[in-house]
This record gives C-alpha cells, sequence and structure tokens, in this order.
C-alpha cells in the first residue's frame, strides 16, 4: 500500500525535494548560519510528514472502497478523476446492461424460434412416417413433404445467420425471371397436386444478392400457395418490381400492418396452423439488406397483392 501511495504521489515528493535544494543553495549564496538552514529542513519535515500521513490516510480509505466497490464507499471518491471515472464506469455499466438484455432478448427469441421450428418440423416427419408404415409413399407427397422440411431447415439456418450478422451478400446483375422460374420450378409439384395455375409476365434485371433474393420470393411464393383455393392461380408480374397475386384466402385488414412481426401468425396462420411466424419477418429483414421493400395489399377471400420494389 506504501509502495503505491509513493507512486500516486511522486510529484508531492519531487517538489519537497526540489525545495530543499532550494533552500541548500540558498542559504549558500546569503552564507547564512546552518542553524537555520537546520530549521528550516526540521520545519518543511514535519509539515510533509503531517501533510502525508493526512494524504496516506485518505489514499488507503479510497483504495479499500475502489477493492470493494458499495454504494456506501462512493462517496469517498470525491476527487475530480474520481468522478471522471465513475462517470466512465457508469456509462461502461449502462452500455454492457444493454448488450446483455439484447443478448438475453436474442436467445428467447432463437429458443422460441427452435420451440416452434421443431414443432413444426414434427409434422412432415409424422406425415412420412405415416406413410412409410402404411407403404402409401407416393412421390408427389413425399417431394411435398421433403420440399416443407427443406423450407423450415432454411429460415432456421437463414435466421441464425441474420441474427449473427454472418449473412454473405454478394451483389450482382440478376435476371429476376430466371430465379422467379426456378422457384416455381421447386414449388411445381404442389401447384399440380392443388390444381394451382401460375404465369409469369415480363422481366427485371436488378443488381442483388441472387441467393438472398430467391429466399425471400421463396417465403412469398411459399404463402400464395399455403393459403391459396384449390383450382386458384399465382400470377407473377416483373416490371421494375415484382408484383406476386393470389386467389387464396385474403388477410384481414388489421393483421396486415403487422405481418412482419417476428413471430406474428395472424388469423390464418392461427386458423390453419400453417406458420410459424418468421417467414415474412425474415424476409423483410433480408429485403431490407437488399435495399428493396416490400407492400401488401389484401382482401378477404378475393386474395393477396405482394409488391417488391427498390427503395427510394
Amino acid at each position: 500500500m506504501i509502495a503505491k501511495f509513493l507512486r500516486e504521489y511522486r510529484s508531492l515528493l519531487l517538489a519537497y525535494l526540489l525545495l530543499v535544494g532550494g533552500f541548500i543553495l540558498l542559504f549558500y549564496l546569503y552564507r547564512l548560519p546552518l542553524t537555520f538552514l537546520y530549521q528550516a529542513l526540521l520545519f518543511s519535515l514535519t509539515i510533509l510528514i503531517l501533510f502525508s500521513l493526512g494524504l496516506y490516510w485518505k489514499f488507503r480509505q479510497r483504495m479499500q472502497a475502489l477493492e470493494n466497490l458499495t454504494d456506501k464507499d462512493l462517496a469517498l471518491l470525491d476527487k475530480p478523476s474520481d468522478l471522471a471515472y465513475l462517470q466512465v464506469l457508469s456509462t461502461e455499466k449502462e452500455q454492457w446492461q444493454e448488450q446483455l438484455l439484447a443478448y438475453k432478448t436474442r436467445e428467447e427469441d432463437l429458443q422460441a424460434l427452435v420451440k416452434m421450428w421443431s414443432h413444426q418440423m414434427k409434422v412432415p416427419l409424422a406425415a412420412l412416417s405415416l406413410m412409410s408404415q402404411t407403404d402409401n409413399l407416393h412421390q408427389a407427397d413425399v417431394d411435398q413433404q421433403l420440399l416443407r422440411l427443406d423450407n423450415y431447415m432454411a429460415n432456421l439456418l437463414n435466421y441464425l445467420k441474420l441474427s449473427n450478422q454472418a449473412s454473405d451478400f454478394r451483389f450482382e446483375m440478376v435476371q429476376v425471371r430466371e430465379v422467379v422460374v426456378d422457384l416455381v420450378k421447386k414449388y411445381r409439384q404442389q401447384f399440380l397436386q392443388r390444381d394451382i395455375s401460375v404465369a409469369i409476365d415480363g422481366d427485371w434485371q436488378l443488381k442483388t444478392d441472387r441467393k438472398w433474393l430467391s429466399f425471400a420470393l421463396s417465403q412469398v411464393l411459399d404463402n400464395a400457395l399455403k393459403y391459396n383455393k384449390t383450382g386458384g392461380s399465382v400470377t407473377i408480374a416483373l416490371d421494375k418490381g415484382i408484383t406476386i397475386s393470389d386467389t387464396g384466402l385474403g388477410i384481414l385488414p388489421e393483421d396486415i400492418p403487422r405481418l412482419f412481426d417476428e413471430g406474428f401468425t395472424g388469423y390464418n396462420g392461427r386458423e390453419h396452423q400453417k406458420a410459424t411466424g418468421f417467414g415474412l419477418y425474415l424476409t423483410k429483414r433480408v429485403l431490407h439488406q437488399l435495399e428493396l421493400d416490400i407492400d401488401v395489399d389484401s382482401q378477404v377471400e378475393v386474395g393477396t397483392n405482394v409488391r417488391i420494389f427498390k427503395s427510394d
């Protein structure tokens, strides 16, 4: 403790030594009696010792307060430098608490997603198991369940990438029609199985990330199929944007403002037990990264129009 005190107040000791040197030089130049010099040195040394004892007592209290910092001990840290350090620590503490809260929120969201994801995965797995047990493995039905499993897995992995800021966006000029055609081919079994017609009109060249754009469009197209009517239709128009229109159930007006909220399923999702509440949320986040915007217009029992366009 004494060594720390000496390092803390070494400038004071240096000033005293300079003062002593000044005394000696002054007495030497004026050839004053050495008795006066001894008395001056003794007097200054006495003041230094008393002053140092007081400083040491306060220094010791401050060091103990810092080692076992409590609200009661904060009153001992009253020096301007102490107050400045305490302010810095307070700011750091607030930032750390905010980061901790954000981390806990992400963990809770991830746990909720994994629970929901595992529940959703059980449905196609149970369907495949039942097909196997009853020896009723039709290729179209198997492909449909495998596609659902693939979509759920993609949602989980992409959610983790976006949450951890680990997404790998690579921008290039993309013919959006090619992306749309590949997606329609991917979902062709569902189009055929439910007798839903599909039409693609126009084209759009866009500098974007092909993989992430395909993922965002797949979520919209999946919903257009999921909530469509048997014998319905899906129209995809490309002209300085993408408009995906369906003749499905439609969306309640009060649900539209919250469609892209994390975990929101809406009336249709709850009624038909088909939604996880993360598909459109991820779509919105991905499109934002791609500098694209999305707008939804819908009428119940008439259909839904989803427009994706370049942000201003």
